[in-house]
């Protein structure tokens, strides 16, 4: 069987995806920072005692020379993740996840490695808003909102053409890349870096725009991790979830099963090499319903606060056009949304959490970011 690299394995993702790959018989190497923000609680008891555990930082050029040697394949999903903190740590964000890619790429040159796959975690944050259809216009794949816009709380996207208020549609990989916060850009850099590498010398590549991934293992007292995530610590700590503009604006939710499942695929066929392709469960679901399903489950009678204002970098409506993944390796979205919060839930009941959302908020505030 193969040997594999998971960079950032000890985290939601890249540990879930090790264990998937230990039980096809794979040896697996992870290489994690342990970053406080995401492991407050240190080494996390849910990662396997069969991997081979490597504490290393995607900075560390050196660090990465060691590891990336005599590998079969690597999964780069190391990275600073949150669109509102890439707003203010701008140099922390994109040391990690540009200049960590580099150094990854750099590392597999001078070390003369050659791994059969490469697969990298990009992000649905780089199209920006998602794909819309205008009831007079047809097909639109609109701007972001403007500022004056959002400060008025409009927030519903409208034609650029006759200004009627669009419908949210599903949003394919060829929609054009809109950027909208620096997180989303360092993940489109990541992406295009690990695909022309690819192509130059050789190595089967592939990027995954993973959607809103939630389930076990997410850092529960991380205020910057999906959103899921965020309201579960809330409500836990018997306070009400904040929710941003509305309420009403529409996110694609995947299963963290789901998003092995591609990893397993991409590894173990050809199908997606050289391509970037969304992965997501092709349903949309708006904010207000995940923090009511959520409490629902917990049992908890606190209704979310819906604050009424927007945050820098946020988008409107955007979920996930499958078909062409599904095409390339067979994907299949196996867990319903009510299911996977339904196993959240019980997950959520032998853990603890420590709500630091106010924190993040004042953060964004004292910026500017919050209005």
């Amino acid at each position: 069987m193969k040997k594999i690299l998971i960079l950032g394995g000890a985290g939601f993702v890249g540990s879930h995806t090790a264990d998937a790959l230990l039980q096809q018989g794979h040896s697996v190497v992870v290489f994690d920072n342990l970053s406080k923000q995401v492991h407050s609680g240190g080494f996390p008891p849910y990662l396997s005692s069969e991997v081979e555990f490597v504490q290393g930082d995607v900075r560390d050029l050196n660090a990465l020379k060691k590891v990336v040697p005599k590998v079969d394949a690597i999964f780069h999903l190391a990275a600073a993740v949150g669109v509102g903190q890439s707003m203010y740590e701008i140099s922390d964000y994109t040391a990690t996840n540009i200049q960590g890619t580099a150094n990854l790429l750099q590392a597999i040159l001078d070390t003369r490695s050659t791994p059969e796959k490469l697969v990298v975690a990009s992000s649905m944050s780089i199209y920006g808003e998602g794909r819309y259809s205008c009831p007079s216009c047809g097909p639109v794949a609109p701007a972001p909102r403007s500022l004056a816009q959002l400060r008025e709380k409009g927030w519903e996207v409208r034609c650029p053409s006759c200004h009627e208020v669009l419908t949210a549609a599903p949003t394919d990989e060829e929609k054009p890349l809109q950027c909208t916060s620096i997180y989303a850009q360092n993940k489109k850099a990541q992406e295009e870096m690990v695909l022309i590498f690819g192509q130059t010398y050789g190595i089967a590549s592939v990027a995954f725009r993973y959607f809103n991934i939630y389930g076990p293992r997410q850092a529960l007292s991380n205020p910057y991790t999906g959103v899921a995530a965020i309201f579960a610590s809330r409500l836990m700590n018997r306070k009400a979830p904040v929710i941003f503009e509305d309420g009403r604006q529409m996110r694609d939710f995947v299963n963290v099963r789901d998003i092995v499942q591609a990893n397993l695929l991409a590894l173990n066929s050809s199908g997606a090499d050289g391509m970037a392709l969304n992965v997501g469960s092709g349903q949309p679901v708006n904010i207000a319903e995940v923090a009511h399903e959520i409490a629902r489950m917990l049992g908890a009678d606190i209704q979310p606060k819906i604050a009424g204002t927007y945050r820098a970098g946020d988008i409107r409506h955007c979920y996930a056009d499958i078909s062409r993944v599904s095409r390339a390796l067979g994907y299949r979205p196996q867990v319903s949304f009510r299911e996977g919060v339904a196993e959240l839930v019980a997950w959520l009941e032998s853990q603890e959490a420590d709500d630091h959302t106010q924190d993040a908020l004042d953060q964004l505030t004292a910026r500017g970011l919050v209005a």
